[in-house]
């Protein structure tokens, strides 16, 4: 007999679970996913090891849904515009000008190469929602008439993260709103909505 999916994964519920899912935050600003162990986040949240175990079967499953906690409950930007959608998307809490999710986005680069567990279910239960996220932007604009004929919008809708991160890891720059505002004019839409 097939039992319901919340019986196979008893839950933590309420401000208990997140409270330990923003222990798990913490602790992975601190010291890194690689060095992040379930006796640290269960000692520092005063949570059984069992406790997190029932929840949790690895540290890679507690990690992402960590990740998603740290999302806050708002719908889809629907300005109306791609340039606002995106403006809306990437700045603020939770977007690429939140120094939070940059500094856990840092201690995730190096277990992504090094994990395998931890990249699949990064991949699979992060990236892969987050993608689904943009994807409605850029079909939202598409609908609007915004976009160029042919656009490979898997492609451009990858350029965003792309540049800003590169800025960020390889050459040391902080991530502001001004930065997000030229990728956006100077890339992203004359990319997206040029007219042969």
């Amino acid at each position: 007999m097939n039992l319901p999916r919340a019986l196979h994964r008893p839950r933590v519920e309420g401000d208990r679970e997140q409270e330990i899912l923003e222990t798990t935050l913490t602790i992975l600003g601190e010291v890194g996913y690689d060095r992040l162990t379930m006796d640290a986040v269960a000692s520092r949240a005063k949570a059984s090891k069992a406790t997190l175990y029932r929840r949790w079967s690895t540290k890679a499953k507690l990690v992402i849904d960590a990740l998603h906690a740290t999302k806050e409950p708002h719908e889809l930007p629907d300005t109306g515009s791609l340039k606002g959608d995106l403006e809306a998307a990437f700045c603020g809490m939770g977007g690429l000008t939140d120094p939070q999710m940059v500094a856990t986005m840092s201690s995730l680069i190096t277990a992504i190469g090094r994990d395998e567990e931890f990249a699949r279910e990064f991949r699979e239960h992060f990236i892969t929602a987050k993608l689904e996220t943009s994807r409605i932007v850029w079909e939202r604009a598409e609908q609007r008439g915004e976009l160029r004929p042919g656009l490979d919008i898997d492609l451009l809708s990858h350029a965003m993260p792309g540049v800003v991160l590169h800025r960020v890891f390889m050459l040391g720059e902080p991530v502001t709103e001004d930065l997000i505002t030229r990728v956006i004019d100077q890339i992203i839409l004359p990319a997206a909505t040029h007219k042969d």
